[in-house]
């Protein structure tokens, strides 16, 4: 009896010195945070101006561009799964997520570049290239945005740590964010001096270069722990990670509903503003303010130990909805409606750190769970699949609304009617897809409540592992 007590407390003993050793240098979790700011830099040009873009420059319809940002989320639909089970059955020196930073940001780098980039071919052959160039620049982000989400768990198993490292990334991807939509536009018009297409083909392609740098940055600098212990993984085994872990089930769902509910707000944004609001260069300017998503990311810890993370989720997507309603009343008052875009910014930045964070407890659920840690596959349908579907969804929902509501690109006044449309879709149509979020969010507080034991028990089920793996050895 005794022995079995000291056998435990002994493995008790271990498991803490594990999670007491396991911590995150800071320059690992600044480097950590340069993968976020790189993607970002890239992808929120193409989430916050793609339809524009196709629209206003490329010369694409308003339906047109909905249809391709449509069918490229078929090929997002199974790349982002396929790249999950790619990372799980990635070894290499440099670990399992890592050296995909290393293999894929260049080609990430060259495909956002080309596709806005226009050729001097014909319209069919244009709607041609544009779908091409989409689905091949999302499928490369899928390949940089999975591993940075799936590698948070190997560097360390510390929940303060991982909680640190995901709001600095969030953080720094949040001045990835502000650099591409606050500066993007002017900047590709300083550059085509009065030729768009030119000049947002150069600006891309400096962006471009900037993030393939930091990319590589992140890459050497970073360090995954534990991979030679492993267990390699069958693909059916990927799947069955899944099984029964609704915790992840719910996140996915959730963060696939902010997706979609902050794109439709973001593509549907420069055209609020240029016609609605009737200044083009308001784009700019209120998206500069997207910086002050950061007061609310940077104070994410301090919300989780008081309000649980569940409840921190709650009330910033709340904010989120908030800050829309307030820009709805605000009308032309364009003071009154910055202060409600401010406050919506903070909500939605802290809510999206939120998901990033808790999509990593579902992997840990899913080992104690199913006995299978399965980073690559979990973590890339509740991060990268979640992004690109919600990318695409929200995209083709707003293009869909602008074209129901009669929206021209070539009218440079548009009816009372189109109007309309673009401020529903702008303002309100957000807000409903948020509550779908926010009602599953308050779903999830019984399983964080779960917390607690499964990290215990997984840190006991490790330290059992280590001592088995030494006695064999010995």
């Amino acid at each position: 009896m005794s022995s079995n007590a000291s056998h435990v407390d002994a493995n008790t003993a271990s498991a803490q010195a594990l999670l007491a050793n396991d911590k995150l240098p800071w320059h690992r979790k600044i480097t950590y945070g340069f993968t976020d700011m790189s993607g970002n830099l890239l992808y929120c040009i193409i989430s916050s101006y793609m339809l524009y873009f196709f629209t206003n420059v490329f010369g694409l319809s308003v339906a047109m561009a909905g249809v391709i940002s449509l069918i490229a989320r078929f090929f997002d639909a199974i790349g982002a799964p396929i790249m999950g089970i790619l990372v799980d059955h990635t070894h290499s020196k440099y670990g399992k997520s890592r050296p995909w930073f290393l293999w894929m940001s260049l080609p990430f780098a060259i495909f956002v570049w080309l596709l806005f980039t226009t050729p001097s071919i014909s319209s069919g052959a244009k709607v041609i290239y544009a779908g091409v160039m989409y689905i091949l620049a999302d499928l490369s982000y899928t390949a940089v945005s999975t591993p940075i989400t799936s590698v948070l768990p190997n560097l360390t198993s510390d929940t303060d740590g991982r909680m640190q490292a995901n709001s600095i990334r969030l953080v720094l991807g949040n001045v990835g964010n502000f650099f591409a939509v606050t500066f993007i536009i002017p900047f590709a018009g300083m550059l085509g001096g009065g030729n768009e297409q030119k000049g947002w083909s150069l600006a891309v392609g400096i962006y471009s270069i900037v993030a393939f740098v930091f990319l590589l940055i992140a890459f050497f600098d970073m360090r995954e722990k534990n991979i030679e212990s492993e267990k390699v993984i069958s693909i059916k085994e990927s799947f069955k990670a899944a099984k029964s872990n609704w915790p992840w089930v719910l996140i996915v769902t959730a963060n696939l509903a902010y997706w979609t509910a902050f794109i439709i707000r973001n593509s549907s944004m420069p055209y609020y503003f240029q016609y609605n609001m009737g200044s083009k260069g308001l784009i700019s300017f209120f998206n500069g303010f997207t910086i002050i998503q950061v007061i609310g990311m940077a104070s994410v810890p301090f919300f989780v130990k008081f309000m649980h993370k569940w409840g921190t989720t709650v009330f910033f997507l709340l904010l989120t909805m908030v800050g829309q309603a307030w820009i709805g009343f605000a009308g032309a008052n364009t003071t009154s409606a910055l202060i409600g875009w401010c406050v919506a910014c903070i909500g939605s930045g802290s809510a999206c750190t939120m998901f990033f964070a808790m999509v990593g407890d579902t992997v840990d659920f899913g080992e104690w769970k199913n006995g299978i840690r399965a980073n690559g596959f979990l973590t890339a349908i509740g991060a990268s699949f979640c992004i690109q579907m919600g990318t695409g969804f929200g995209s083709f929902i707003a293009s869909m609304l602008l074209k129901g509501f009669g929206f021209d690109a070539a009218k440079a006044t548009q009816s009372a009617g189109s109007l309309s449309g673009i401020n529903f879709t702008f303002v309100w149509a957000p807000i409903i897809i948020y509550a779908i979020s926010l009602i599953l969010m308050i779903v999830y507080r019984k399983w964080e409540n779960h917390e607690p034991i499964v990290k215990a028990d997984l840190a006991k089920r490790h330290a059992e592992e280590a001592k088995a793996a030494q006695a064999s050895e010995a």
